[in-house]
């Protein structure tokens, strides 16, 4: 891979942003309300990389699978290659679980909490989460609140934008109202 930079792209929900380093991605970023919104929030998580006017060919692949899984086709995007670097070991651990759940499925947090060893790391599961670099590739917006209740997303719009992902995917929390897509 290249040295690092990063790159706008056009998917069917709006301008996603990508960065990459030698060893992988590094960051993805959702759409942020424009692409000036997107291209200034890449700019402040990746100060030190430069906006290239177009990502290089290694990198090309994982923005087609993103494209791809925001158009709505059921891709997992296991194939692409992060670059988890300065993620902590237990964020790597809940952000492997959950590239593991398909596209239209949801677990909670409870669930991969459990799957850690502890129901009671719960909480840390959404802390984590919420601080992934990585969404869609990792895809936080799976993971749902005890109940299937949506429960909080960082991104842009929040719990709006999750419950627009899992409707691209064909998954729908049981708990929440038709009106909410």
């Amino acid at each position: 891979m290249r040295p690092g930079g990063f790159a706008l792209f056009e998917t069917p929900i709006g301008a996603c942003g990508i960065a990459w380093g030698p060893r992988g991605i590094v960051g993805v970023q959702l759409p942020e309300g424009g692409e000036g919104a997107t291209r200034e929030r890449m700019r402040r998580r990746f100060p030190g990389l430069v906006e290239a006017a177009e990502a290089p060919a290694e990198v090309g692949p994982a923005i087609a699978g993103i494209r791809a899984l925001l158009a709505g086709e059921p891709l997992d995007l296991a194939e692409i290659e992060l670059d988890m670097e300065g993620v902590s070991e237990f964020h790597q651990r809940v952000y492997a679980i959950a590239r593991r759940i398909r596209p239209g499925q949801t677990r909670s947090y409870g669930e991969i909490a459990t799957e850690l060893g502890d129901k009671g790391l719960a909480r840390a599961v959404g802390q984590a989460l919420g601080l992934n670099p990585f969404a869609p590739v990792v895809p936080c917006h799976r993971v749902l609140a005890a109940g299937g209740k949506w429960g909080g997303f960082s991104a842009h719009g929040g719990a709006a934008s999750k419950l627009r992902l899992l409707a691209i995917e064909g998954a729908r929390p049981a708990s929440e109202s038709a009106d909410l897509f």
